[in-house]
Formats: structure tokens, sequence, C-alpha cells
């Protein structure tokens, strides 16, 4: 009998963690894969808007989502400047929808 406990003992360990194994590869996408990609979008959005040389346009800030909307908030001098920001932030692949919040300031 003492010969099949530690058998048994491996086999009782492998039942409890081979529910383990299979519910990791359920797993989505782990946070930090997420976060690269948002963080993508949002520079390659911020180096478009840099890129229009717009002084105004430094005042925007870009949030985004793990599901490709994108928040614009800042200010900027016109409403010009506004739309231009917003086709920039709707022209970067993952941008799925852009809440434009930005304002514009009084002159």
């Amino acid at each position: 009998m003492m010969k099949f406990a530690p058998i048994a003992s491996l086999l009782v360990a492998g039942a409890l963690i081979a529910p383990l194994a299979v519910q990791a590869q359920d797993k989505p996408a782990s946070p930090a894969k997420v976060w690269v990609k948002d963080s993508v979008v949002t520079t390659k959005i911020k180096t478009l808007l840099a890129a229009e040389k717009m002084s105004s346009l430094a005042l925007v800030h870009v949030e985004t989502d793990a599901d490709g909307l994108v928040q614009l908030s800042g200010t900027v001098s016109s409403q010009a400047d506004k739309d231009k920001a917003e086709q920039i932030a709707r022209s970067v692949d993952g941008v799925k929808l852009v809440d434009n919040q930005l304002m514009i300031a009084a002159k």
C-alpha cells in the first residue's frame, strides 16, 4: 500500500491542476497587450497632429480605449482645427469611433 501513496497523490494533484490549465487557454489578450495597442493608436494620432504644425493642435489630449474609442479633449483655436483633429483621429488604423470633446477658445 505504501508504494501506491505517492502515485495516488500525483494523480489527485494532476486532477486538481488540469482545469486550471484549460481555463488559462480561454483567457483574452493580456492587459499589457491591450495597453500597448491603445498607446500605439494614441501615439499615431499625436504624431499626425504634431505634423500639422498648428499651434492649437498641440493642446489636444488624446485617450484611446481597448475598443478603438478615441476621445479628443482640450482647446483649439477654431472650428477648422477641431474638425481637422477629428479627421486625423479617424484616419488612424484601429480607431472605430471618435468622441470629439474639443473646445474652441474664445478670441
